[in-house]
């Protein structure tokens, strides 16, 4: 309890740094589930109009929310298998081999973590238009997944490296092969973190704007995030922000239900090691 009360003057500045975020979410939540008198902002009644989205298209279209939610959930599942599944092997051989060139290609990895996507853009539009992959879901997935690569590798490596060599030595002297020893010995070890990339990897791609507005501007690899921001340009002045905060509040829903249920895992990735 005294405790408690010595640490009050951490606890006061981080409620008011977290005040202005609190007041929007409130905001959102009542203008999501209510209605008002134009002018005023009490709420004058309890209303699930503003969910309507569920059930009716909105604009008329062959998709809908659901066979929007369906790309979101693509684009985010895709990525993050792709992330994890290419992390966890490029992880392992920065790791345990001493390759030529090993220490730059090291570097290169926090060079390209560290650019910004916004100054590739052009680029990777020419690439994808080359590619024929320009204006497609699959498209997007790839770029978003080279994009998310050089950090997922790195955290990998400084799990592996956090793994003593005596287990992997242990398994090879035992007969087993390189690849049994990686599988069933090492992998196991370093499950933390792949847990983690898998769901931050899984959260970016849910939370992507640029990449499929630039890439993707067609309707059939529309995206949640991409929805949202039709909403606002086709409304114009007259757009109905109560529909959009309800809209708005779809989309958080399952990142906010993955932070509660993974967020012990989440918070493992720290957990890795950073040896060179």
């Amino acid at each position: 309890m005294r405790q408690n009360f010595r640490n009050w003057p951490v606890l006061l500045v981080l409620f008011v740094f977290s005040a202005p975020l609190l007041i929007m979410l409130t905001f959102l939540l009542v203008d999501a589930f209510t209605t008002k008198v134009p002018g005023t902002m009490v709420p004058s009644g309890v209303t699930l109009h503003h969910f309507r989205f569920l059930w009716t298209d909105l604009d008329n279209g062959s998709w809908g929310i659901w066979g929007v939610t369906l790309n979101t959930f693509n684009f985010a599942l895709f990525t993050s298998l792709a992330v994890t599944a290419i992390s966890v092997t490029a992880g392992y051989a920065l790791s345990r081999l001493a390759f030529p060139a090993r220490g730059f290609f090291l570097g290169g990895l926090i060079v390209l973590h560290a650019f910004p996507t916004v100054t590739l853009i052009i680029a990777i539009f020419l690439i994808l238009q080359l590619l024929g992959l320009y204006n497609t879901l699959i498209g997007v997935i790839v770029v978003k997944a080279a994009l998310e690569l050089p950090f997922g590798i790195w955290v990998m490596k400084g799990f592996y490296d956090t793994v003593p060599w005596e287990i992997e030595m242990a398994g090879v002297q035992d007969g087993a092969s390189r690849f049994t020893v990686w599988w069933k010995l090492i992998l196991p070890q370093v499950q933390p973190g792949l847990m983690a990339i898998l769901i931050f990897s899984f959260l970016s791609g849910w939370s992507e704007f640029i990449l499929p507005m630039v890439l993707a501007p067609g309707n059939d690899a529309q995206v949640l995030s991409t929805y949202l921001a039709t909403m606002l340009l086709d409304g114009g002045t007259q757009a109905d922000f109560n529909l959009f905060k309800a809209v708005g509040l779809f989309y958080a829903l399952p990142v906010i239900i993955i932070y509660l249920v993974f967020q012990n895992k989440l918070m493992n990735i720290y957990g890795g090691g950073t040896k060179g």
